[in-house]
Order: C-alpha cells, then structure tokens, then sequence
C-alpha cells in the first residue's frame, strides 16, 4: 500500500468514526450542521477540488462533478427542510471513496504485479580491473567486454559465457521456476539471476539493446495501447455525463414547472422539492464510475496477469484481438523446432572439384562460406566443422535472400544453400534420399556435395498444437523454408492442418494475406515466428507472437505478443487469459448498464431513493472492480 493509499485509508477511517459518533450522541442545530460538515470535507476535499478544477478547465462533466452536485445538493435538502438528516450526504462520498480506494488497491496490485515480474533493471555491472572488481553503469559496458556476475546478482547484459559455471533464475524472463543450467560457451540473457557460481560473460550487445532493456519497453508502451472496448466506454461517457446532467436538471424543473403552469400550482421550492431530491438520486445512480474505472482495469489486470505467465501482451488492444484468433500460422525453425540442427550426413560427388570422399574439406569449405551467418542452420555447420575459421580465406560473401551464400574461398566460387541457389549457380543436384534438411554445396558452379541436418522438434510443439485446438483454434497452418519432404514430415508429427514449404520471405507474407483473406469476418489470424525474416510476417498478421528467448530483435519489435520461455504451449494459454479477460469486460458493461438503467427508470418515478442510488453507483462500482481483479489470476487459466 503506497502513501496516497494509506492517506486515503486513513480519511475513510476517520470519517466512519467521527459519523457513529454523530449518529449515537446526535447533535442538534447550527452545531450538528458544522460537524457533518468537517466530516464530509474530512472525505471529499479532494472530489470538490476536483470538481471545481474541472470547472475552471472547461472538463465540467465528469465523475467529480455529479458527485460534488448530487452531495452538495443533498445538504441544501436537508437544511431546507431543517430534517438535520445530513447522513445521506456523507454516505454518497463515503462509500463513492470506498469503491475509489478498492480501484486505487487493484490497480496498485496489478501493477506491483508487472514490477515484481519487470523488476530486472540492474543498476550495475562488474568489470575486472587490475584484479580488482569495479562496479559501472550498464550503458558504460561495451559489447565485447567481459563483465563478473557474482552469485545473487542479476546478469545486466546479453552475452556469452567465457568462464564459469552456475544456476540461472529465469522466472522474471519466461515464468520458469526451474533454475537453468550454465556454463562456458552459452548464451545468457540479461535479466537472469546467478544463483551458484561466479560467471564471467563476454557482452553481446549494449545495454540499450539488451533483453532486460526490450522488456521493460514493451511493458511502458503497452499501457498507452487502448482496445475498442475502452475507446467505446470513453467517447460514450463523453456523451453519456453531459446527456445525464442536462435530463437531471430537465428533471428538476420541468415537471414542476407543468404543474404550476396547467394545474395552477403556486409557484414554491415546496413545488420542486420533491424533483429535486429525485434529479440529485437520478446524478448518483447515473455516475459512469463503473464502467469508466473497471474496464481499463480489467484490461490492465489481464495484462499483468499475462506477464506473470512469461506472456508479454504489447496493449490492450491486442489482449482483445487474442480473443478472436481463430487461425494460427507459424513458422518451423526455432519456433515449432528448437532451431538446434545437428549434422547427421555427409554425401560428397565423386566427379566434383574435392576429387570425391573428401568430407572434411566439404564441410570446410560449408562452414568458411557460413561462418558469418547468424541463421541457425550455418551456426550448426560451424559447430559440426568444430574448428576455428580462418576468416582471412574468405571474400566477397554474398547472402541470397531464402537461397543460401555465395563466397569466394582459396580463389573459388563456393556456392552453399537449397536447391534453388544450386540452380542460380548451375549446378546439377544430387537429391539426398534421406529425410532432413539438406545444405547443397557447388565448387565454381560444379555439384560438390550436400550436408544433411536434422531439427530438433521442440517437446512441447505437439501439445501445444493440441492444445490450440481445444481452445477454439480452428486451424493450424506451418509456413517454411524448408523442403517439402521436411515440412510434411514435421507437420504430421505435430498433428499441423496445413503446411507451406520452400517459402521465401515474401512469399509467406502472400501466403499470410492469402489465410487472412479467407477468413471470415471477426476472426482474427496470429502468426508465430522467432528470426529476423519473420518481421515482414509478424508484421502483416492480425496478431504476431515473437519468441522472446531467442527471437531476434527485429521479430520482438515487430512482434504484439512475446513467449519469454520460446514455449509454444504459451500460445494456447495467451488466448485463454484474453478471452477471460473479455469475458470479464463484457460481465462488468452488462452489470453496470443494466442495474443502472433499471435504477435510473425507477429515480424518475421516486421508488429508488439515497441509499439505493449509493448502491446502484457505489456498490455496482465495488463489484466491478472485484470481478475485474479476477483478470489477474491466471495460473489455472
């Protein structure tokens, strides 16, 4: 509870004893009028100062107002007819600051929520000098230092181990309690804390470019993304407090004004009494608060709830398109599949420039022309060859968008890629029986042989398709890269309704438009993706989920959605959260719009009174907002 909080806490204390003590010794007069008086400034200061703000500011139809209005109007009722019954006044903002105080306590607890799961900002890092360790400024870190992380602190930087072994927590990251196993040669992401050993971790990237850092600006930038749901309910209480005002205020005047003018009434406040006290409970049932305060909260509860599970949701206009999402597209590598391949063949052309069973000189030849590529496929060639590249025998390396690389190395044309690219150099391919990722290599344009890799499909990747399925996900659809025979192969592992394969970049962003234009009216497309050629995908779809863990930066920028923990089951989880949380949004409009307009209906014709009219605002408040809390809760969802 912050300070704003407990002052609140407090007044509402205060005012609740200082009105038992008022209602059991029962003052009388100018004195009982001076003490209800201070007890209900004790409670509404801040709404009249509010409300006379607006005033002065032009914004005269809000919350305040109806409340400063229906209050202040009530204690001139009561003095008028000198009943003394100032109650009802002091109970209209007393239980107005309750429900006030319950949203300020939701919204405190959802965003203590986020900040416990964001709050990974290191305030610094550990640089060895002269022996010594010497703690600076993340930003002051540059890439390719080597920086300490001692046990209990937070990794401040991406980066690769060089030293060290330890335990990782990555719970704030992906949602993972499990700690992750370490040491020299893997990758870490900053954010992580070191639970056992002393690691020392070459950085990757500057700090503003860090995981931790992309984080925490997707989560700042997702609350300034309202739903549909929300614009409605703020261009319709734009319309709706100004239209409330003015009927009570037609309410106040023109039924009595009929009666003095057809049936000869003589003209008294006596007259308009009673349609005053009607048009002050008409303002207190009419105050907007419960749609106008639970529905961001909902959306923001249900964002918060969805971070806690590793889901990072960019706003809450895309927690609301989740809901329709009625078609998943993904695709394969490192997001189906690990995106780990490994080298399982080896098959060199007896006619080509190697002489014939030379495969360590083809694998050569395919890690040097790889050797700069981050894609997941040259990184596996590079690892197979398992030997330091001499970087200074390559040249003129050319990357052949959805094909493969071309370099020179010793003096020739190394051509390696699909079949495509073998084609482009005019090489005649020899076609690998086996099933896998095949990786043709070409020697001066002649067919030198072809390196077969398998993927790694992810433990996960079945059930989460499964569980897609359950949850009102019509269709599964895989577009790739890969060859026909590969993407078949895993599409029927994995249970996949459609597959696409050879797929150059553009070519899925056509396929994409293609599955959007065949859906029907309302339903929503997502795309799932993890590498820098699926930001043109990610970008087009209706929704585009980004792997977070390993994803590449430009597919999380572009990304609405980001899986920390790389899981595809998180998909499926995703959608159930958003429908709760619509589900959530629709109960609390219903509720609020239903008992309202009953209760306003039945205030023109005097059978709701004070207290009920406390009941139909305040009381539809408080529910609203308990119920929109329940959008936090997103464990067994």
């Amino acid at each position: 509870m912050n300070k704003k909080q407990r002052i609140m806490l407090t007044r509402i204390i205060v005012t609740a004893l200082m009105t038992m003590m008022l209602i059991i010794f029962h003052p009388h007069g100018w004195l009982s009028l001076l003490l209800y008086v201070i007890t209900y400034l004790i409670i509404g200061y801040d709404i009249l100062r509010k409300a006379l703000l607006g005033i002065i500011r032009g914004r005269v139809f809000d919350e305040n107002f109806l409340m400063a209005v229906a209050t202040i109007g009530a204690f001139a009722l009561a003095i008028y007819d000198k009943s003394g019954d100032y109650l009802e006044a002091i109970a209209v903002m007393f239980l107005y600051q309750i429900g006030e105080f319950f949203q300020g306590y939701a919204v405190g607890k959802s965003r203590r929520n986020i900040s416990e799961l964001m709050d990974i900002r290191p305030d610094y890092a550990n640089i060895e000098n002269d022996g010594k360790l010497e703690k600076v400024d993340p930003d002051d870190v540059e890439v390719g230092e080597t920086i300490v992380v001692l046990p209990g602190e937070r990794v401040p930087i991406d980066g690769i181990i060089t030293e060290g072994e330890s335990s990782l927590n990555t719970a704030a990251l992906t949602g993972e309690s499990l700690p992750r196993e370490v040491k020299a040669g893997n990758e870490v992401i900053s954010g992580s804390i070191n639970l056992t050993g002393i690691l020392k971790i070459r950085t990757t990237k500057e700090f503003g470019e860090s995981t931790v850092s992309k984080i925490l600006e997707l989560v700042e930038d997702s609350s300034s993304r309202k739903s549909k749901s929300e614009n409605f309910i703020t261009k319709f209480a734009r319309v709706y407090t100004p239209a409330i005002c003015y009927s009570a205020l037609a309410l106040a005047l023109l039924p009595p004004l009929f009666m003095i003018i057809f049936h000869g009434a003589a003209f008294s406040f006596a007259t308009f009494e009673t349609w005053v006290y009607r048009a002050l409970v008409f303002l207190v049932v009419s105050c907007p608060c419960a749609l106008v305060v639970s529905i961001p909260l909902s959306f923001f509860a249900g964002i918060g709830g969805a971070s806690h599970e590793g889901i990072l949701v960019k706003g809450a206009n895309i927690l609301e398109n989740l809901s329709k999402v009625k078609k998943v597209v993904f695709d394969k590598t490192g997001t189906l599949t690990e995106g780990v391949f490994e080298a399982v063949g080896f098959h060199d052309y007896q006619d080509s420039e190697l002489g014939g069973n030379d495969k360590s000189k083809l694998l050569a030849y395919a890690a040097m022309a790889e050797s700069g590529s981050s894609h997941p496929i040259a990184q596996s060639i590079v690892k197979a060859y398992g030997k330091p590249v001499d970087m200074q025998m390559v040249s003129n390396v050319k990357e052949v968008s959805g094909k493969g690389i071309i370099a020179t190395i010793e003096g020739k044309q190394v051509a390696v890629g699909n079949d495509r690219l073998m084609k482009e150099v005019g090489a005649q391919v020899s076609h690998c029986k086996s099933v896998g990722t095949v990786v043709h290599i070409a020697i001066d344009g002649k067919y030198a042989g072809h390196i077969l890799l398998g993927d790694v499909v992810k433990p996960t990747s079945a059930k989460a398709i499964e569980d897609l399925h359950k949850s009102g996900v019509n269709k599964t659809v895989m577009l790739t890269g890969d060859i026909k025979r590969v993407a078949d192969k895993v599409a029927t592992e994995l249970g996949i309704d459609k597959v696409y394969s050879q797929l150059l970049p553009a070519d899925k962003v056509t396929r994409l438009e293609a599955i959007i234009k065949e859906s029907k009216a309302g339903e929503k497309v997502a795309f799932v993706g993890d590498g820098i050629n699926d930001a043109p995908v990610l970008s087009r779809a209706d929704i585009g989920i980004a792997m977070g863990g390993m994803g590449s930066d430009a597919a999380i920028e572009a990304a609405d959605v980001v899986l920390m923990d790389d899981n595809p089951m998180k998909i499926g989880k995703a959608i159930r959260i958003s429908r709760k949380c619509l589900k959530i949004v629709w109960e609390n409009i219903i509720m609020a719009i239903g008992i309202k307009g009953i209760c306003l209906v039945l205030s023109i014709f005097g059978i709701v009174n004070m207290w009920l009219a406390i009941f139909a605002d305040v009381g539809v408040m408080i529910l609203a907002v308990l119920n929109a809390i329940r959008a936090m809760y997103t464990r067994k969802v």
